[in-house]
C-alpha cells in the first residue's frame, strides 16, 4: 500500500511538472512565448497586477498623469466588475489593460477549460466597459501552464524582468525604492501591484510602492527615461481593437419612436405641475421638489428613519437623460459607468441647492423610487423594498416600459434576471448628503452670505459639516 502510495504521488509530480512546472521555468529562462524585456535605451514598462482597487488604482492613475507616464494594468476579473468606473478611467487615461484572470488562482491548478474561461470572461469585461478587446494575458504568480504554449497567437502573454516584492509590508518603502532605482533602465518591465488583497499580499502594502513610485518616477524624468505601455516597449504590437471614435446609437422601431415621444411629453407636464426644480441645470439627470412623506416608516443606515409626515426632497430622474445615455451606451456596463460618472457630479450640485434654500434645507432625507436601484449604495443611499399593494404594481409597470426603451440590451434585457428588476425606494438622510459633498457649497454659501451681510452670519454649530474623505 505504501508503495502504489509513493507511485501515486510520484506520477502526480511528473504530471505537474510536465504540466505547469517545466512550461513556466522555460518561459522564464528562455522567454518561449512570452514577452519579459524590450530593447529600447529610453523607455520602460510599469505593470501593476490584482487590481483595481478603490483604493489606490485612482492615486496610482493621479501620480502617473502628473509625470505623463502609461503603464500596463493586468486587472482580476472580478475586481473589473465590481469597479468598472475605474476601468473606464484607466482606459481613457491611455492606459493598456491586460488579463490576470478572472479570479487570483494559478494556472496550475486549473484545467486548460477553466484558465480559458476566466481569461474570456474577463477580456469580456474589459471589451463591455472600453469598446476595446484585449488579448495581453499574465498569469498570476507567472505560472503557466502547457496548454498557454499552444494557446492561439493573437494572446500574448506577458510576464516581466524584475520584481521587488512590493507586496510585502515588511519591505517598506525605503527598501522598495532602492530596489527599484537599481533597476531602472530602458527595456526593462518592472511588475508592481495596485491591491494588496490576494493570498499573500499584505492589504497596506500598495501604500508603499506609491510612496517608492514617486521617488523613481521623479529619478526617470531626471534621466530622460519615460515609462510607456508594454505593447509600445514591444516595437508598436497591438492586438487590441481600436475604439471606435463614434458613440453607438440604436435604431428604435415605429411604436418605440410613439412611446418615447408620448414619455417625455408626459414628464413635462409632470415637471410643470408639480414645480420640478433640477440639480444641474446644464446636464439635467436629477430633478427634484420638496413634499412631505406619507407612507409607512423607513429605516436608513445609521439608525436615520422617515416617518409619515416628514419634509423630504423627492428625487427624479430625467427620463430624457436616460433615453439619450440609453441610446449611446455600447453595453448595460457602459451605461452604468456613465450614470455613475453623471451622480458623481449631480450630488455635489444637490448639495449646493440645499444649502442655499432653507425649505430644502428643512427636509430630513432624499427620496426616490427607481428601477436602477444596483449601486446606489456606494452614494450614500439606503436601498429598500417597496410595500406590496397598487403604488408598487404600477411602478413596476412603468418601470419596465421605461427600462425597454432606454436600456441597450431592450426588452431582452427584461428576460435575464427579471427577478432583479422591480422597483425599490432609495434614501439618503439629508445629514449623510451634506458630509459628502456639501462641504463646497456651505463653503460657497458661507463667502455668500458674508458678502451680503455679515451680521446675518448665524451658522448654529449641528449645522456645520465636516470635510468631505
Amino acid at each position: 500500500m505504501t508503495n502504489l502510495l509513493q507511485s501515486i504521488l510520484l506520477w502526480l509530480l511528473y504530471i505537474s511538472s510536465f504540466y505547469a512546472f517545466i512550461p513556466s521555468l522555460v518561459s522564464r529562462l528562455f522567454g518561449f512565448r512570452v514577452f519579459r524585456r524590450g530593447r529600447s535605451e529610453t523607455e520602460f514598462s510599469l505593470t501593476f497586477d490584482d487590481g483595481p482597487d478603490p483604493e489606490y488604482t485612482p492615486r496610482l492613475l493621479d501620480l502617473l498623469r502628473q509625470h505623463e507616464a502609461k503603464a500596463t494594468f493586468f486587472v482580476v476579473g472580478e475586481h473589473a466588475a465590481r469597479h468598472p468606473e475605474l476601468i473606464q478611467r484607466i482606459h481613457e487615461e491611455g492606459h493598456l489593460i491586460g488579463i490576470h484572470n478572472y479570479i487570483h488562482k494559478t494556472n496550475w491548478l486549473m484545467r486548460p477549460r477553466t484558465v480559458k474561461d476566466h481569461i474570456q470572461r474577463t477580456g469580456q469585461i474589459i471589451q463591455e466597459v472600453t469598446g476595446v478587446r484585449t488579448c495581453y494575458y499574465r498569469p498570476p504568480w507567472g505560472i503557466m501552464n502547457l496548454f498557454d504554449f499552444f494557446s492561439k497567437k493573437e494572446r500574448r502573454i506577458v510576464l516581466w524582468s524584475s520584481m521587488f516584492e512590493d507586496w510585502r509590508s515588511s519591505v517598506g518603502a525605503e527598501k522598495l525604492t532602492e530596489r527599484m532605482l537599481k533597476e531602472l533602465r530602458g527595456g526593462e518591465v518592472m511588475l508592481l501591484h495596485d491591491r494588496g488583497t490576494t493570498l499573500g499580499a499584505d492589504a497596506h502594502a500598495p501604500e508603499q510602492m506609491l510612496q517608492a513610485l514617486e521617488v523613481v518616477l521623479k529619478e526617470a524624468d531626471r534621466q530622460g527615461l519615460h515609462s510607456v505601455r508594454v505593447d509600445t516597449l514591444m516595437g508598436g504590437v497591438t492586438v487590441s481593437e481600436p475604439k471606435s471614435t463614434s458613440q453607438p446609437q440604436t435604431h428604435l422601431s415605429l411604436w418605440k419612436r410613439m412611446v418615447v415621444t408620448l414619455w417625455l411629453g408626459w414628464e413635462k407636464l409632470f415637471h410643470w405641475v408639480y414645480h420640478l426644480q433640477t440639480a444641474s441645470p446644464d446636464d439635467p439627470l436629477l430633478h427634484f421638489r420638496s413634499r412631505v412623506y406619507h407612507g409607512a416608516l423607513v429605516e436608513m443606515n445609521n439608525g436615520h428613519v422617515i416617518q409619515n409626515g416628514d419634509p423630504v426632497i423627492e428625487l427624479h430622474f430625467d427620463n430624457k437623460k436616460l433615453f439619450d445615455l440609453g441610446m449611446t451606451s455600447r453595453s448595460s456596463m457602459h451605461l452604468a459607468i456613465r450614470m455613475i460618472r453623471a451622480m458623481e457630479q449631480q450630488l455635489p450640485d444637490l448639495a449646493n441647492k440645499v444649502v442655499l434654500d432653507p425649505e430644502l434645507r428643512s427636509a430630513k432625507a432624499l427620496y426616490g423610487v427607481s428601477m436602477i436601484n444596483r449601486g446606489p449604495e456606494k452614494f450614500g443611499f439606503t436601498v429598500k423594498e417597496l410595500a406590496p399593494g397598487p403604488f408598487s404594481s404600477a411602478s413596476k409597470v412603468y418601470l419596465k416600459l421605461l427600462l425597454s426603451v432606454i436600456h441597450p440590451a431592450g426588452t431582452k434585457r427584461l428576460k435575464q434576471r427579471s427577478e432583479q428588476l422591480v422597483p425599490k425606494m432609495i434614501a439618503m438622510p439629508m445629514d449623510v448628503l451634506l458630509e459628502r459633498y456639501g462641504q463646497h457649497a456651505l463653503v460657497a454659501a458661507t463667502v455668500e452670505t458674508v458678502e451680503q451681510s455679515p451680521e446675518e452670519l448665524l451658522v448654529p454649530e449641528h449645522d456645520l459639516v465636516p470635510e468631505r474623505n
